[in-house]
């Protein structure tokens, strides 16, 4: 099990004491304390749960002390040794072995005590037991959890800890950080509708010039389909003519009469190139 020397040198983590504002003993084993000197005077907390110890004897004049747990050790007495702790505000001594009133007289003197907890304790069974308590130390505003009415403690930490966020505290409750918070919450969410908005104008862009491309296949194959069709309307208009020429008086035409008509066709196409041929013989005889 380790020792409070060599847990005290674990917790400062090579820091000098003087920089130290919180230390943690808890569960290490000593029947009096060790290593734990005036140089701490900057201590705010310290917590020696359950560390076996007997006695206080020894223990440093911490000015800045403001909680000490004590809770689970084997104390009978040897409160005055905390004189040395004026700022000290919350005590646990529950589960220790004080058996009378007497034992708490030495902490009379600590006038900033505000929270007081002596649960498992033997005294706490004696007759008229908070009221003699708070008789006895009348600065003490909260005795085992509850106030002298027998109300709870709403909060754990007192009024001490309220002044440590002092400034911080009064800004909140003021509603200023929250609207400084807000107005930060308001100008990142404004900053990333402008990027969402500019990435879909650049993607509106990007679709445009590519519609816009020239595409080759594209054009030749509407200039080839505008062609198909010159042709097709050309074909279909000479058999529609055709076909209007070798007509039945009953409107019917016949494959026979198809025939004919182009047969005629053909004969007025042959007699006019003949005409055309003796017209130019006849010129021709002429000039000689």
């Amino acid at each position: 099990m380790m020792s409070m020397q060599q847990r005290l040198e674990l917790e400062r983590r090579n820091k000098e004491p003087a920089n130290i504002t919180e230390l943690n003993l808890d569960n290490c084993k000593a029947s009096a304390l060790e290593g734990l000197t005036d140089e701490y005077v900057n201590l705010e907390t310290l917590s020696l749960i359950n560390v076996g110890l007997q006695s206080l004897a020894g223990f440093p004049a911490l000015p800045k002390l403001h909680r000490l747990e004590l809770s689970d050790n084997r104390l009978l007495d040897g409160l005055q040794h905390l004189a040395g702790c004026p700022a000290l505000a919350q005590l646990n001594l529950s589960g220790n072995r004080i058996r009378d009133l007497d034992a708490l007289k030495p902490l009379a003197s600590l006038k900033k005590l505000r929270t007081l907890d002596l649960y498992g304790c033997a005294v706490t069974e004696a007759e008229g037991y908070r009221d003699s308590v708070f008789g006895l130390l009348p600065h003490v505003e909260f005795l085992d959890g509850l106030d002298a009415e027998g109300q709870e403690c709403e909060e754990d930490d007192d009024e001490d800890d309220g002044e440590a966020g002092g400034e911080g505290e009064e800004h909140y409750a003021n509603g200023e950080y929250g609207e400084e918070e807000d107005d930060e919450e308001d100008e990142e969410e404004d900053e990333e509708e402008e990027v969402d908005l500019a990435y879909l104008q650049r993607d509106d862009v990007n679709d445009e010039e590519e519609d816009d491309e020239f595409d080759p296949e594209a054009d030749g194959g509407e200039d080839d389909d505008d062609d198909i069709d010159e042709e097709d309307e050309e074909e279909e208009g000479a058999n529609s003519s055709a076909a209007s020429g070798s007509k039945s008086k009953g409107g019917k035409v016949g494959a026979a009469d198809v025939s004919a008509a182009a047969g005629d066709v053909n004969d007025e196409a042959s007699s006019s190139r003949r005409g055309t041929k003796r017209k130019h013989e006849g010129e021709d005889g002429g000039d000689d």
